[in-house]
């Protein structure tokens, strides 16, 4: 056990003592860096969300022709998130890591409900959601947060079997499977791919054995294959995103228009508000390809803010949690490197989907797109990482959490 946590200090990369000239020169209570792209993506997202949908929902009777409909809502959402962050940047982390099973196996029980009829609800072939009269809940959404708490709480225990394939990683690989096989019903592939990539992160920044994580990211590779060849509808969605152009009608009409998208926006775009691919051409341009409609009014500088905000985000998830390892608080230093994870993986695989680089899928992009489950469930997890490093803070000043 005590040779675990010694591993995990070395992969922090820093002693106490280079922390505490961080320490004399950032007194703020929380960090600038952490703060300021999280804000500047959730609102540049409401802009951005407004601008995409506008036509959608002056044309269709679902929105009553009002203009500003889905801006409302989702205005609604980010206060909701704001609200569920200040209540959930109260509790302390040993609070979350008490309650990380309970709440894991709440987000299983709902993956369950989730695929009973008339309980869950149908959209495009996909039955992701419980309705609550005209609010829907997305449970795979919350499941990534608690995958993060679950992941971290479980390394953390176990931090002295993680060389044990028995012992340490037969236990969280049989949990992973069950959950997978729930999101693979719904379908929604995915959230399965983000919640198995957090969930073998943790482990692997856990320590678990290198020969052991090497076999292991093999046979996933060969599952993934077996998955996607046993399905006809992901093999038609992989053709689709190898060739676009050759079907851009049918199977490559999402990536087509996204493609034509980027191209129209050039270097500076064409200008706020005047994206022609949102007229209808462009499936899903406020949820899955809001990228899109940003490359094409604002450019590629555009989307160079975008992907430079997420990865300072990143970056600054995973400094918090090496200096939560430093000052030996494991399972913080796990949640806020798990919560690195996962948003990188999931922008990254919308960043991807976006240019061409991945096959379509139906993630959106983190803190941005339209969707209620989603920011509420993002705006949570920052709290959670804003504790973190408030309380990495509070110790460096020699202060209690």
């Amino acid at each position: 056990m005590r040779q675990s946590t010694h591993g995990l200090r070395q992969l922090g990369g820093k002693r106490m003592n280079n922390w505490s000239r961080v320490t004399q020169a950032n007194q703020q209570e929380i960090d600038p860096l952490l703060l300021w792209p999280a804000l500047g993506l959730l609102f540049f997202g409401l802009v951005m969300v407004y601008s995409s949908s506008i036509a959608m929902a002056e044309g269709s009777r679902f929105t009553g022709y009002q203009s500003t409909y889905f801006l409302f809502r989702h205005g609604i959402y980010v206060a909701l998130g704001l609200a569920g962050a200040l209540l959930a940047f109260q509790v302390p982390l040993r609070l979350w890591q008490q309650v990380s099973m309970a709440l894991f196996v709440v987000g299983f029980v709902l993956l369950i409900i989730v695929l009973i009829p008339h309980l869950g609800r149908s959209v495009n072939g996909a039955q992701r959601w419980i309705g609550f009269g005209p609010v829907n809940l997305q449970p795979s959404e919350f499941m990534k947060l608690f995958a993060v708490l679950y992941a971290a709480d479980y390394t953390t225990r176990k931090l002295g079997d993680m060389a044990s394939f028995r012992r340490g990683f037969v236990p969280m690989a049989g949990v992973m499977v069950l959950v997978g096989a729930l999101l693979l019903r719904e379908p929604d592939f995915g959230a399965f791919v983000v919640i198995v990539s957090i969930a073998i992160g943790i482990l692997f920044l856990g320590g678990i054995n290198a020969r052991l994580f090497s076999v292991l990211l093999l046979v996933m590779a060969v599952a993934f294959v077996i998955l996607i060849w046993s399905s006809p509808y992901r093999r038609e969605r992989i053709f689709g995103f190898m060739d676009p152009w050759q079907d851009a009608y049918g199977k490559g009409y999402q990536l087509s228009h996204a493609l034509i998208a980027f191209g129209r926006g050039e270097w500076f775009g064409v200008g706020l508000g005047a994206s022609v691919e949102k007229l209808f051409y462009l499936p899903e341009a406020h949820t899955d390809f809001l990228l899109a409609v940003i490359a094409e009014e604002l450019g590629f500088f555009g989307v160079l803010a975008v992907v430079g905000m997420f990865a300072l985000l990143v970056e600054r998830a995973f400094a918090v949690g090496r200096q939560a390892i430093v000052l030996d608080r494991v399972y913080c230093g796990l949640v806020a490197q798990g919560i690195g994870i996962w948003l990188g993986v999931q922008s990254f695989i919308n960043i991807g989907v976006n240019v061409g680089l991945l096959p379509t899928k139906g993630l959106t992009l983190p803190l941005m797109s339209f969707g209620g489950s989603g920011i509420i469930a993002n705006c949570i997890t920052l709290a959670i990482l804003f504790r973190i490093d408030w309380e990495n803070r509070q110790l460096m000043k020699g202060q209690s959490v």
